[in-house]
């Protein structure tokens, strides 16, 4: 039995060989996966992961590759994407609670938004015009200036790396800043607790935040959002740091630091994987030469032969 059947034999779920996971990122580059799997239920990929732990096999979650980097050498061992169908609902009403919904992790968090004000439920407004899915969003608590996911998260269930279905209340756990105690595990739905507000004034917030990042974010060029974490213990933002650095414009090969927002790394036409990532390297370098602080890289970089 080969090492594939033996781990996807019989199992409910699609499987893609050499598979073009860098194509599938916000930055449009870098490598593919030796092994790409989209389960098509909870039960299947609870299985799944219980195979993957048996055979020590390397385990990645690809959610909408928005704060992702894939190595031009592309990565060993599986990559899973909750792309199925299951995995991209969306139910109302969920706990006997209009303000209430269940939310499955597959589900991009454009079309959320956009759900959540045409019913008029407000709580969820700060993601305007944050790319990504749901479960990717759970795991780094993205948002930003207007508040963060874990706002409005009341439950989160996950298949954790022994393939047990857990449940956490967020109020259990400790959400801040682009991170959370949240045990490692691939989130596969939460429930959101929102409120009622008229659809008109949520419609109007959302498109009010879109529009601030539109016009100060390079929003239209390929890059993986913010490259930097904001560094604790100081009031200065890793793009003004940067920008104070006087690297706005600054490039390597195809990668060049935008001059729209500093903390923006962009890939022009051409630019390789190795190129955003020696530009990472040295904007961290400048930055700590001229203000004595190290970024921390929020972009995730996903290398061959380096465990996840």
């Amino acid at each position: 039995m080969t090492a594939r059947s033996s781990l996807v034999g019989d199992l409910d779920l699609d499987v893609t060989l050499d598979a073009p996971i860098g194509a599938m990122t916000w930055y449009g580059i870098g490598g593919r996966a030796d092994m790409l799997v989209s389960p098509r239920s909870a039960e299947a990929l609870e299985l799944f992961i219980r195979r993957c732990q048996s055979e020590e096999m390397p385990v990645r979650v690809l959610g909408g590759g928005a704060n992702l980097l894939v190595d031009d050498a592309g990565v060993d061992g599986v990559v899973i994407r909750l792309d199925h169908e299951h995995f991209r609902s969306t139910a109302f009403n969920a706990v006997g609670d209009v303000t209430a919904a269940r939310v499955a992790a597959g589900v991009d968090l454009f079309r959320l938004v956009q759900d959540m004000s045409r019913r008029g439920l407000a709580g969820l407004e700060m993601m305007a015009g944050i790319p990504g899915t749901v479960g990717g969003a759970v795991r780094m608590n993205a948002g930003g200036s207007w508040g963060a996911f874990s706002d409005a998260l009341d439950t989160i269930t996950a298949v954790d790396f022994d393939g047990e279905l857990r449940s956490w209340k967020a109020a259990d756990l400790y959400f801040q800043y682009r991170r959370s105690d949240l045990p490692p595990c691939i989130v596969t739905e939460v429930i959101l607790t929102l409120h009622e507000a008229d659809p008109v004034e949520v419609r109007d917030k959302v498109k009010q935040i879109f529009q601030h990042k539109r016009a100060s974010q390079p929003m239209a060029d390929h890059s993986a959002g913010c490259a930097f974490r904001n560094p604790e213990g100081t009031t200065q933002s890793a793009g003004r740091l940067i920008d104070e650095t006087g690297l706005k414009g600054h490039s390597i090969g195809g990668a060049v630091v935008s001059d729209q927002h500093a903390n923006f790394i962009v890939a022009q036409p051409g630019a390789s994987s190795t190129d955003i990532r020696k530009l990472i390297d040295d904007v961290q370098a400048r930055v700590a030469a001229v203000h004595g602080i190290t970024l921390e890289p929020e972009v995730v970089i996903w290398q061959r032969g380096v465990r996840p």
